[in-house]
């Protein structure tokens, strides 16, 4: 367990349960072991509903954009607690090989197939290709996660988890049409999903 997850987690949850309390759906569905969680982006408080919905015995490492990570303190902080930068835009070999390594230790990840926010809830129906090729190349079931865009105040927000699985390929590392048509497969999930969010 990373000390430093645990230390801000329960800074943190107090006041964010009390103004953004989470209402988790179908938290069953999160395997044991290692797995690639995929949530919709639409604000900077996903990762945290994620998380809080979880419950506090799952600590998933956290892919993040590099820039978040520069800032004074708030980088070091989140560094120590398991998030990770990448740099996007970019062939970030540095970020998918530390993926790679967490997830083969059985450890689960959090990323956002989407790779940026949307925030008028409108979904990419492509999404990016990260996920996929770190699916493939570990073995490790995606899940898809839906998140409403519309955060109620001082009412529970779903968080919805769906049902992890394993994306098909022809070839055991995949290709990258392979990897754009899982990409688009894992958006339409997330999608279907906003209907248990009612």
């Amino acid at each position: 367990m990373r000390l430093a997850y645990s230390v801000i987690y329960w800074i943190v949850y107090p006041f964010f349960n009390l103004v953004h309390p989470c209402r988790p759906v179908n938290r069953e569905n999160v395997p044991e072991g290692a797995v690639i969680l995929c949530p919709n982006h639409t604000r900077m408080s996903d990762p945290f509903f994620v998380v809080f919905a979880l419950g506090r015995h799952i600590q998933p490492w956290v892919m993040a954009k590099a820039e978040l990570m520069r800032v004074p303190v708030i980088g070091w902080l989140l560094k120590k607690a398991g998030v990770f930068a990448v740099d996007r835009g970019k062939s970030d070999v540095g970020a998918i090989k530390h993926a790679m390594k967490c997830l083969k230790n059985g450890e689960k990840l959090l990323m956002f197939p989407e790779g940026t926010r949307h925030q008028n809830g409108k979904m990419d129906d492509e999404g990016k290709t990260g996920a996929a090729l770190l699916s493939v190349r570990t073995g490790v079931p995606l899940l898809p996660i839906y998140i409403p865009a519309k955060k109620k105040w001082f009412g529970r927000t779903p968080v919805v988890f769906g049902e992890p699985y394993y994306p098909k390929t022809e070839s055991r590392r995949g290709s990258s049409e392979e990897y754009k048509a899982i990409a688009k497969d894992l958006m339409a999930r997330i999608a279907a999903l906003e209907e248990q969010a009612q």
